[in-house]
């Protein structure tokens, strides 16, 4: 007779009820943003570049913790729509910049406001003591494990 060994409920896992969060309130956000035509994805790279005039995708890809290929495709996608310029420079045709257009430094403030509405459906309800512990919390977890890249997904 074999004894069943006990396996604790999915439940019972903090981490269960972190990803159980997190899904849903990425899932809500990535289908606001694609009203708008825009990932995930697209919208960190946009939002890391709207705080600078440009970056090298060597220095974007470090800042978000992603691979220089993926900040590649990503910025093959955001140029196609127009969102962001890639500079080449004339002496040195490996380097390169990325800049946001005209129209993506207008874009970015109006997705701004998608994520702070989508902040708010989740988490308006809590206190702003409530609020300030969890973010202390999942900061704290953070910064005890060096995680460093950015959730895209």
């Amino acid at each position: 007779m074999r004894c069943k060994a006990k396996a604790a409920p999915l439940e019972a896992h903090l981490g269960y009820w972190l990803r159980f969060v997190s899904n849903h309130v990425s899932h809500a956000f990535s289908l606001k943003l694609a009203q708008r035509d825009v990932t995930v994805a697209e919208w960190v790279v946009l939002r890391q570049l709207y705080e600078k005039e440009s970056l090298a995708p060597s220095e974007l890809a470090e800042g978000i913790g992603m691979t220089r290929g993926a900040i590649s495709k990503l910025a093959d996608r955001l140029e196609a729509k127009a969102l962001i310029e890639i500079g080449r420079d004339q002496m040195d045709r490996r380097y390169q910049s990325l800049a946001l257009t005209k129209a993506a430094r207008a874009l970015v403030p109006q997705l701004a406001v998608l994520a702070d509405e989508n902040d708010a459906a989740f988490f308006a309800h809590l206190t702003p003591a409530e609020r300030a512990k969890v973010e202390t919390i999942l900061k704290d977890i953070v910064r005890l494990h060096g995680l460093r890249a950015v959730p895209i997904t």
